[in-house]
């Protein structure tokens, strides 16, 4: 999967795909299944081992995915092969419990901050070195962070961080194992932030690699070092990437419960795009597992043998962001009619599976402040949808499609075609909006596609379809404040909307800590995004879902998805 992109990214200059995947067809690995166990949808190393099934250590774990990592440094990617792999070599301050949401130590023994939340203070874990053996202190975090939010120009580096971190000022060096994070205004979600694993993550890279131009970390990927258990072997554009095991390793998070270095000695991730090579590659076992696995795929899977594990990645829905300013979806009787326009039942029975489920909020229901709507507008109501169209002007043309002025009621929407719902689930919604005379023009295009139009979005599309994720209510501030990400486009020439009252709205979320509190500021914003403006349509609730070899053991999905590989382990390979 791939989040929205910030207005910071530029668009991606990588050439489509090439497609050398008629060698994968020809390669078959014997896998030899040992022992069966019950797989794990995220948690701790507990859920693995047991007292006639411990993990051992050795062997290579093959993983495809349908994206692949455009750029080898963890702070810069922006797709989901890019923040997956990032995870696992480099490392966060803090860790977020998948479960709960809670934030606990990893790189960072301890924390605390001042009442205003404009300044956290860390406590650093002693003993972590970077794999180049540079030692990880404060002097380094300082440096990361810097360069992460702030960009460097002159090493081609772009401020990456900076939507993650707004209103930064810098990082104090308080001792050797003390470091002070500064900013100009309240930022209640800066410490979710130091664990975020998503897109563009905050992952700790050696000094010496911060000194290197974006090309030079290209060019010799073994220079992009972390703290991460693994470290990179090799990097193939569009093909491969190798990463193997760090040696000496022994901070894992402690929540993890996993003491000393990873189990596997490799990690093969294999960038496979289409959804029937994936699962044969599984099949004939020339990959132990494959991430994006096709919704028709999942039973027959199961039914082989092989384990089914998932988790809904926190954060927002897929949405259709409406262009605020671009006809017709300037006009809200539209907006409110797509709303209403599509059957959600028809799309949970004809298109899901039960590792899915139809978006009643633009937050999921695990992002505390969750709102449901589903009983209000976002419910299948045709009828009302049509009279709002009516009321507005819009009449039913000669093709069936509504006309107002002269111009038809098409709605030009861009999307991405790297998760395996998303074009069946659009289509869905294309066919329900036909009958009520919208004519909802798709375009799901690749991610390097994507994100060359999503540059132009705000002159040529009416809708863009994502989702950005973070187990975190801060991420609507993130996808939404006109000061951040701008999902809508909104400003001055917003017509019908109080941009002032959707900022305060959204910028109040990050003035404080207290759980009631800032639930009442989250729902507020969201009955502005989703009910009184109608600026966004979520569609559907995002999930990894992963099929493996019963001789793998321990994958771990983290808070925002991503998984992490320092407990996993395959029987029977060494």
């Amino acid at each position: 999967m791939s989040d929205l992109r910030s207005s910071i990214e530029s668009a991606d200059k990588n050439h489509r795909r090439r497609w050398p995947w008629f060698v994968l067809a020809l390669i078959v690995v014997i896998v030899v299944v040992v022992v069966i166990v019950v797989s794990v949808s995220g948690g701790s190393s507990s859920d693995t081992a047991s007292s006639d099934n411990k993990p051992v250590s050795g062997g290579t774990l093959n993983f495809s995915l349908i994206d692949y990592q455009r750029s080898p440094d963890p702070q810069l990617g922006t797709n989901y092969a890019e923040s997956l792999i990032a995870s696992n070599v480099t490392d966060k301050l803090l860790w977020q419990d998948p479960k709960t949401g809670e934030l606990t130590p990893w790189l960072a023994t301890k924390w605390q901050y001042n009442p205003q939340l404009t300044e956290f203070t860390f406590t650093l874990r002693d003993g972590v070195t970077f794999s180049d053996g540079a030692p990880f202190n404060a002097e380094a975090v300082k440096l990361n962070f810097d360069q992460y939010i702030k960009g460097d120009a002159a090493l081609d580096i772009k401020p990456n961080g900076a939507p993650l971190f707004p209103g930064y000022l810098g990082t104090d060096v308080i001792d050797d194992h003390t470091v002070k994070l500064r900013f100009s205004k309240p930022l209640a979600s800066a410490l979710q932030a130091t664990s975020f694993t998503g897109n563009a993550g905050p992952g700790f890279l050696s000094p010496n690699t911060l000194k290197l131009t974006g090309a030079q970390r290209s060019a010799d990927v073994t220079k992009v070092v972390g703290t991460g258990p693994f470290v990179y072997q090799s990097w193939k554009p569009q093909v491969e990437t190798v990463v193997v095991r760090r040696k000496g390793y022994n901070w894992a998070p402690p929540a993890l419960k996993h003491q000393g270095e990873a189990y596997l000695d490799k990690i093969v991730f294999r960038s496979i795009p289409e959804s029937s090579v994936r699962t044969g590659s599984l099949t004939s076992h020339a990959v132990d597992a494959t991430l994006d696995v096709g919704t028709t795929d999942e039973k027959s899977l199961s039914a082989q043998g092989f384990k089914i594990i998932s988790r809904p990645v926190s954060g927002t829905a897929i949405f259709f962001n409406f262009n605020s300013q671009l006809f017709p979806t300037n006009d809200i009787a539209v907006r409110k009619a797509i709303q209403l326009g599509w059957n959600r039942d028809a799309v949970t029975k004809t298109v899901l599976t039960p590792s899915y489920s139809v978006a009643t909020s633009v937050l999921l229901p695990s992002v505390p402040g969750y709102v449901d709507y589903s009983k209000s507008v976002l419910n299948y109501k045709p009828e009302e949808a049509a009279k709002l169209l009516d009321d507005a002007g819009w009449k039913t043309g000669p093709d069936g499609i509504r006309v107002k002025d002269g111009r038809r009621l098409a709605i030009k929407t861009l999307g991405i075609n790297n998760l395996v719902v998303n074009s069946p689930a659009y289509q869905s919604i294309q066919q329900d909006l036909k009958k009520i005379g919208i004519d909802l023009q798709l375009t799901v295009l690749p991610i390097p596609d994507y994100t060359a139009q999503q540059a132009k979005a705000k002159a040529d599309w009416n809708i863009v379809a994502a989702n950005r994720s973070r187990d975190d209510a801060s991420v609507l501030n993130l996808q939404y404040n006109p000061q951040n990400g701008n999902g809508n486009y909104l400003d001055a020439n917003s017509t019908g909307v109080n941009v002032a009252e959707v900022t305060d709205a959204l910028e109040r979320i990050e003035t404080t800590l207290d759980t009631d509190q800032r639930n009442k500021y989250t729902a507020a914003a969201q009955d502005l995004l989703v009910q009184k403006y109608a600026l966004v349509n979520p569609v559907y609730n995002p999930s990894q879902v992963i099929a493996h070899a019963p001789s793998v053991h321990g994958i771990v999905f983290d808070a925002q998805s991503r998984n992490t590989f320092v407990d996993t382990w395959k029987a029977g390979d060494k």
